[in-house]
């Protein structure tokens, strides 16, 4: 097939996939279904299927402008027809239906229309994103100002507790309908989101925010790409902003659009040669939440970033986590590593773990989940370290990581998933353009493994053998 040809039957591929992956994680809250399961595991195995051939879809969105409209179409058909958890009633759950709907039809409006052609369609089409998911926080935000869920409960309370001054890992919670005496996350995930709740009393205020820079940083990979770049970034936020779940994301308070903005952020600064400065916002991702160490080894073998950044990270990291480990190292061990370990499984939660509790009564030893989530490690990063992939399939083995690791964990709910489609969205943004086109960031002779050259490969590597 021509290239043309392949690159719009992947696109087609892609839509489908994904259009299946986010009706099957709308559908999962609050339930398991094994059909649910399966749909993960399929993308799961697609996505893993495409890093290894080496090949992907080519966002081109005014070439492509019928798979955008079907899939943006097709996400407002499942928010509406597929079974939707909310604590929004009434006028407000229906503002906020109606929203999403309103801003899918608006983005194909502006894609097909006789404006498509206009110079500041990208603008316009990112403007429209952006007022779009604004509009859906104000009404999920003032619709439910009190969640029924302990995320929301733990981050407003520990966000009062560090402006007193307190240390939030001895801090037990008031009114919460789950954990109350724990704080899950490592420490930094309050203090970026907690100036919601100092001025404006909500701290889903600051996610809105959060979600803003993401896109911000959407916009910045999309300036490395020749050509359409700027439009297929807005062409993604529409994407992230019309996913089913979308209104479940912002009224539940779930913290990912913090580390997608954060991942985000590392990537463009590596893509502009900025390798050493994208330390900042990684460190800050993990200090926010445990699972970003399994991307660490991967980060290390990749030329473009490498181990001596990842160990600075990690001092990073850990000196930002050092105030609340150092005054309650007990409760901070606890919270953060003890307590997860063996905290028990929720039962709606859609993992293979869940599965064979569920369907047959089996609690699986702990420690399998472990073998699987290192042996993806291991897999990922032998071939990171042999292929020395670009910028954008770097961001798809990242995203499959962090999919293997929810798929057997003990819990894993649609804000895990959904930060590895935010992840796998963004990788498209950055398109064919490789970081490795900086001179800045032109690896050293010493480098670890040289790129192989791999059928159906882009590039090949500029040194000969």
């Amino acid at each position: 097939m021509s290239r043309w040809t392949r690159s719009s039957a992947s696109l087609w591929t892609f839509v489908a996939l994904w259009l299946a992956t986010t009706a099957a994680l709308q559908w999962s809250v609050v339930r398991f279904r094994v059909l649910i399961l399966l749909t993960l595991t399929v993308a799961a195995a697609a996505l893993a299927g495409t890093l290894w051939r080496g090949r992907a879809p080519e966002l081109q969105p005014m070439r492509d402008r019928v798979p955008l409209t079907v899939l943006w179409l097709g996400s407002a058909v499942i928010l509406v027809t597929v079974p939707l958890f909310t604590y929004l009633r009434g006028g407000a759950r229906t503002a906020a239906i109606l929203i999403v709907c309103l801003v899918a039809a608006g983005a194909v409006a502006l894609l097909v229309g006789p404006w498509r052609d206009h110079r500041g369609l990208p603008v316009a089409l990112a403007l429209w994103a952006g007022a779009g998911h604004v509009a859906l926080a104000c009404v999920a935000i003032i619709g439910d100002r009190a969640p029924k869920i302990d995320v929301w409960v733990m981050l407003q309370q520990s966000s009062d507790a560090l402006l007193r001054g307190e240390n939030f890992y001895d801090v037990t919670w008031v009114g919460s309908p789950g954990v109350q005496d724990l704080y899950t996350y490592l420490p930094w995930m309050t203090p970026l989101v907690a100036p919601g709740r100092w001025l404006a009393g909500d701290v889903r205020w600051t996610l809105v925010l959060w979600t803003m820079v993401l896109f911000v940083g959407l916009w910045l990979l999309a300036r490395g790409r020749s050509g359409r770049g700027p439009l297929a970034a807005a062409s993604v936020m529409v994407t992230l902003v019309v996913i089913p779940g979308a209104i479940t994301q912002v009224d539940q308070a779930w913290t990912e659009p913090v580390l997608a903005a954060l991942v985000i952020a590392w990537a463009a600064l590596v893509q502009r040669g900025r390798a050493n400065w994208a330390i900042l916002p990684l460190a800050l991702a993990c200090a926010s939440k445990q699972h970003l160490a399994l991307l660490m080894p991967l980060l290390a073998l990749w030329h473009l970033f490498g181990w001596r950044r990842v160990l600075l990270t990690g001092i990073g990291a850990a000196g930002l986590i050092s105030p609340w480990l150092v005054t309650s190292p007990a409760a901070f061990i606890n919270d953060t590593i003890t307590s997860l370990v063996h905290f028990h499984p929720i039962r709606f939660a859609n993992t293979w773990f869940l599965f064979f509790l569920n369907e047959f009564g089996i609690t699986l030893p702990f420690w399998i989940t472990g073998v699987v989530v290192l042996g993806t490690v291991a897999i990922a990063g032998y071939a990171i370290h042999r292929r020395q992939p670009p910028l954008d399939e770097m961001l798809r083995w990242l995203a499959l990581v962090l999919l293997a690791a929810n798929l057997v964990n003990k819990q894993a709910f649609y804000n895990q998933f959904w930060l590895s489609l935010a992840l796998v969205a963004a990788s498209l943004v950055v398109g064919p353009a490789s970081p490795s086109e900086h001179p800045e960031v032109t690896p050293r002779r010493d480098a670890a493994a040289e790129p192989s050259r791999t059928p159906g490969s882009r590039r090949e590597s500029s040194r000969r053998p």
